[in-house]
């Protein structure tokens, strides 16, 4: 049943009608006329009857709404997102910290509302704070109804302000508001019980366009392929838990190697940790790394180059000490095969660990490589020059001509599987490779290693928050070999602290900072 006009002569009727179907066709029969349209309107008799009908089509009319066929005063709000994370932020603390801090500042609006709003709509709709504002009234997100775009740029300044106390900053970045509220976020959440077991930290690059950035922009080497752009570092350090403890933010051409002391400064400064064990990758050590954690009597886990260190690769790796093997269960039901040993040179330590399916399958890699190999050097030899992967098994037999180095496959078959650690602990080899393989974090197959970092994958400065809340999971990883990842790892023994923090906070409260000392609010 539906209403339609129909214009005879001169003037047009409204009519009531239905469809019906008569002798197998349908045709629409006339149940009413209301009259000439003009009429009608003037009486209001249409607007009656939708409202009586209405009455009984409460489903139709919501309905209607989403589908954006509504009529046009009519208004469509979505609840989910602000009624899950709303309680997740009250239970977090993240709300009671941020509205105390506010209310020193005495703002004339909602401040604490102003970092909520943006802070979902980087969840939902990762984007700029102009974007956030728009984002808004297609959301019902209670106490942001007054809230206007330069409220959102206000709160954002507030939170990336560097303070006037500037105790215990590092000589790459400020103190800042932000590192305040981590501090609140940390110690609602600790107890006497609780302990801080495993730290993860990773860093990325964020590109930007446009003026300013003065502080933190700069040219370095770029992750999301952007070495054309200005950049900055960010650094985000999470608990075993996956909640973020603090977010650090470094000029774009701070190399990962000189970030790992002060980030284990400030942990120990901010959160008091005692004793600390520093488990970290082969791409954030160096020997004066190595040297500083020993001054500051820390011990340590890191990944060694096992190719380039002259050390391992003739002494370390041909020691005929026998490994130790162990077998570690997988909840799909495989077994993954490990093992390892350690070797002595002096004062140093190394443990020696070996992923036996891993070492499976760099051979079977190699297998196929050098069959294809073979199979271009039968078609002619020019179409390898620009193979990196054929050249690492090539020689030079003659001016115009290529033949394969049996040396080179032996040497690279000396490390498949393979992977070397130093450490001044006095753990087992097995408790030494159990531990860098549960910094890891990863439950996939040994067949195919990933790394545990955050996928941050971003053009712009304004797609990091959302992604850098995915959290690492603490179990124990089939694949010690990730631990050749660019991530590093803190570890504390047991009976120290307890973490705490909201994942989207903790991750945006350090891209605030940026915002802050990058000038693009």
């Amino acid at each position: 049943m539906f209403v339609r006009d129909k214009r005879i002569g001169p003037y047009t009727y409204v009519y009531l009608v239905e469809n019906v179907r008569e002798g197998g066709r349908t045709k629409q029969r006339i149940i009413a006329n209301l009259g000439r349209k003009e009429m009608v309107v003037a009486r209001g008799d249409l607007d009656r009857l939708a409202r009586s009908v209405a009455r009984l089509a409460q489903r139709s009319m919501v309905l209607s709404l989403g589908q954006g066929e509504a009529p046009p005063h009519a208004v469509c709000r979505r609840i989910g997102p602000a009624l899950l994370f709303e309680r997740l932020w009250q239970e977090a603390g993240c709300r009671a910290v941020l509205t105390a801090l506010a209310g020193q500042r005495q703002f004339a609006f909602a401040a604490e509302r102003a970092v909520f709003l943006t802070v979902l709509h980087r969840l939902f709709v990762s984007g700029s704070d102009r974007a956030a504002e728009k984002w808004r009234a297609d959301y019902r997100i209670d106490g942001t109804e007054g809230l206007q775009l330069h409220h959102l740029y206000r709160a954002m300044a507030w939170l990336g302000e560097p303070l006037s106390d500037q105790a215990g900053a590092s000589e790459l970045a400020p103190r800042c508001r932000k590192d305040l509220v981590e501090e609140e976020l940390f110690a609602r959440r600790r107890d006497l019980f609780a302990e801080l077991s495993v730290v993860f930290m990773d860093t990325t690059s964020l590109s930007f366009e446009g003026e300013g950035g003065e502080e933190l922009g700069r040219r370095g080497h770029s992750k999301d392929y952007r070495p054309d752009l200005n950049q900055m570092i960010v650094g985000l350090v999470m608990d075993q838990d996956g909640r973020p403890l603090c977010c650090e933010l470094w000029p774009g051409n701070t190399a990962d190697v000189t970030t790992l002391l002060p980030v284990v400064d400030r942990l120990r400064a901010r959160f008091g940790v005692a004793r600390l064990c520093v488990v970290a990758d082969r791409g954030m050590i160096s020997a004066a790394t190595i040297a500083a954690l020993e001054e500051r009597k820390l011990e340590y886990i890191l990944g060694v180059r096992e190719r380039s260190s002259a050390e391992v690769r003739t002494t370390v790796i041909d020691d005929q000490t026998p490994f130790v093997p162990l077998v570690v269960p997988r909840a799909c039901g495989v077994l993954t095969e490990l093992e390892a040993k350690q070797v002595k040179i002096g004062d140093r330590r190394y443990i020696v660990c070996r992923n036996l399916a891993e070492a499976r399958r760099d051979a079977a890699q190699r297998t196929a490589i050098l069959d294809g190999l073979r199979a271009k050097l039968a078609q002619g030899d020019k179409a390898l020059v620009g193979n990196s992967g054929f050249r690492r098994y090539l020689k030079t037999v003659s001016a115009e001509h290529f033949a394969i180095d049996e040396t080179r496959v032996a040497e690279d078959e000396r490390f498949d599987g393979l992977y070397v650690l130093r450490t001044n602990t006095k753990i087992t080899p097995l408790q030494a490779m159990l531990r860098t393989a549960t910094c890891c974090g990863s439950s996939s197959c040994c067949v195919k290693p990933r790394r545990c970092s955050p996928p941050v994958r971003s053009t712009t400065a304004a797609t990091w928050p959302s992604a850098a809340m995915c959290s690492v999971p603490s179990s124990l990883c089939c694949s010690p070999k990730n631990f050749r990842g660019r991530d590093a790892h803190y570890w504390a023994p047991p009976a120290q602290i307890h973490t705490g923090g909201f994942p989207a906070c903790g991750s945006y409260l350090g891209w605030v900072t940026a915002k802050r000392r990058s000038g693009h609010g």
